[in-house]
C-alpha cells in the first residue's frame, strides 16, 4: 500500500509540470509590416491614387480658373463702389453687384461640392484597401507561421528578415485587383413617416 501511495505521488509530480507546460502560450513568432507602404504600393492602390491625383489637379485648375474669372470682375465692381465715395450705387451697379454675388456663390458651391466628392472618393479608396489589407496580412502570417504582426512604425528596431511588407504587397495585389474611384456609396435614407 505504501508503494502505491509513493508511486502515485511520483506520477502526480511528473504530470504536474506537463500540465503547466500545456497551458503556456506558444513562443512568439513575430513579423513586421509597413502597412502604409503596402497601401501605397499595391498595383490597384497606385492606379487609384493616380486617378484621385488627376481629379485633384483638375479641381485645383478649376478653382484657379474661377478665381481668375471672378477676380477682375470683383476688382472692377470694387473700383466703381470706391468711386462713389460712400454714395449709394445706382440700379445698374446694384445689378452688377447682385449678378457678381450670384456667380461667386455658384462658384463657391461648385468648389465645395467637388471638394466633398473628392474627400468621399478618398475615403472610399481607403475603405477598399483596408478591407483587403487585413486579409492579406493574415494570409502572410499564416504562410510564415507567425502569431504576431507588428506595424513597422511601432518597433524600435528589427532585423530585415522580419519585414514582410513585400509579401503583404504581393498578397494585396492578388486580393485587390481594382479599386473603385467613386464617392462612397450613399447609405439608404430611412423612410419618412
Amino acid at each position: 500500500m505504501k508503494y502505491l501511495l509513493i508511486s502515485g505521488a511520483v506520477a502526480a509530480s511528473l504530470l504536474a509540470p506537463t500540465a503547466a507546460l500545456a497551458q503556456q502560450p506558444p513562443a512568439p513568432i513575430i513579423l513586421v509590416v509597413d502597412s502604409n507602404r503596402a497601401a501605397n504600393e499595391c498595383n490597384a492602390c497606385k492606379t487609384a491614387a493616380a486617378s484621385l491625383r488627376s481629379q485633384a489637379t483638375a479641381f485645383d485648375t478649376r478653382r484657379t480658373t474661377l478665381n481668375n474669372q471672378l477676380g477682375p470682375e470683383r476688382q472692377s465692381i470694387q473700383t466703381a463702389v470706391n468711386a462713389l465715395q460712400g454714395k449709394a450705387p445706382d440700379a445698374a451697379l446694384q445689378a452688377r453687384i447682385k449678378a457678381f454675388e450670384t456667380k461667386a456663390q455658384a462658384a463657391q458651391q461648385e468648389l465645395e461640392t467637388t471638394q466633398t466628392r473628392l474627400q468621399s472618393i478618398n475615403v472610399n479608396i481607403l475603405r477598399q484597401i483596408k478591407e483587403k489589407l487585413d486579409p492579406a496580412v493574415k494570409a502572410v502570417m499564416t504562410q510564415r507561421g507567425a502569431n504576431l504582426m507588428l506595424e513597422e512604425d511601432n518597433t524600435l528596431a528589427h532585423t530585415a528578415g522580419l519585414d514582410v511588407t513585400a509579401q503583404v504587397i504581393a498578397q494585396l495585389n492578388s486580393l485587390l485587383t481594382t479599386i473603385s474611384v467613386a464617392p462612397m456609396p450613399q447609405q439608404a435614407q430611412p423612410a419618412s413617416r
